[in-house]
């Protein structure tokens, strides 16, 4: 073995270690698992045993409705929550990038401040402002005729989008206004000597040079996104809360682990979640490698 190839394989064999214990033993154990489940014997007044069931915990997933259900709510909150992040964010690092913004630090600040809040805290903090015995907002609210109940079937989904986009906007806009500050100044330097206005630079020059930066971000965010978790759930606990037990796959496969003990339907749900979210990655890297060829090609 070459000394360079030596070199490269002892630099790289503590990443495949790591990948292995976090990604590919977690997997296969998961895999594994939703192919069994465990069953009393004696009529129910036995020992459990472990029996292999193939494909039937998959089945029962996919033939539950609330499992389906779970990704009908995934889909109204991905086509609600990410034009609303990637928007938003890289609206406010257009802004900060701007020739007119002040007080750069101190804003970037402020806005990234919020994704440092755990989710937990972040999710139990609205949930404060949410409840309408306790929360000054609603109480605003009310008093200015606005009567909205953040814990009922139509007003779950804008609750949650709310609390992600609290978290997630300020961490969004720092990844799409240091992919603006890699601009070459000189070429914005060029448009404006041309007559360009700001919104012209914005959007012809500065947008288009960062959509490697926003198909990452959109990416990422799709399969942030699938794991929608923590923030229902806290929900889950409020007062007339719809959002329910198994308001999203992980919160099924959650239910079902812990709360009726069932690991391999837990397991299966959290496969096909798993394949899922692969082959949305899939279909939006072909699809944006795709657009990148084809601009080369008409270059």
């Amino acid at each position: 073995m070459k000394a360079r190839t030596r070199a490269a394989a002892i630099l790289l064999t503590p990443f495949f270690l790591l990948f292995t214990a976090v990604m590919v033993v977690p997997i296969g154990y998961a895999v594994w698992l939703s192919l069994f489940t465990e069953k009393q014997s004696g009529l129910g007044f036995g020992g459990t045993e472990t029996v292999f069931t193939g494909l039937d915990n998959y089945t029962a997933a996919l033939g539950d409705r609330a499992f389906r259900e779970g990704f009908g709510v995934l889909l109204g909150y991905c086509l609600f929550y990410i034009p609303l992040l990637l928007v938003g964010a890289l609206g406010l690092a257009l802004l900060l990038d701007s020739a007119l913004a002040r007080a750069r630090r101190f804003f970037q600040l402020a806005l990234f401040l919020p994704h440092a809040v755990p989710g937990i805290i972040a999710a139990l903090i609205w949930v404060y402002l949410y409840t309408p015995q306790l929360s000054p907002v609603v109480k605003a609210m009310e008093a200015g005729g606005i009567g909205f109940d953040f814990f009922s079937p139509e007003g779950a989904l804008p609750s949650v989008v709310n609390i992600a986009l609290w978290e997630w906007l300020g961490y969004n806009m720092v990844i799409f206004y240091a992919a603006l500050q890699a601009i070459d100044r000189s070429v914005l330097e060029a448009a404006t000597v041309d007559g360009a206005g700001a919104w012209r630079i914005a959007f012809s020059i500065k947008v288009p040079l960062v959509k490697a930066s926003l198909a990452m971000v959109g990416l990422f965010t799709i399969i942030g996104s699938l794991q929608l978790f923590t923030e229902p759930l806290i929900l889950n606990k409020g007062t007339g809360s719809a959002v329910t037990s198994t308001w999203t796959p992980n919160m099924y496969a959650y239910t079902a682990a812990f709360d009726r003990n069932d690991y391999g339907l837990a397991a299966a749900a959290s496969v096909l979640l798993a394949l899922t979210a692969a082959l949305l990655s899939f279909a939006v890297t072909r699809l944006t490698g795709r657009r990148a060829a084809r601009k080369e090609r008409t270059a």
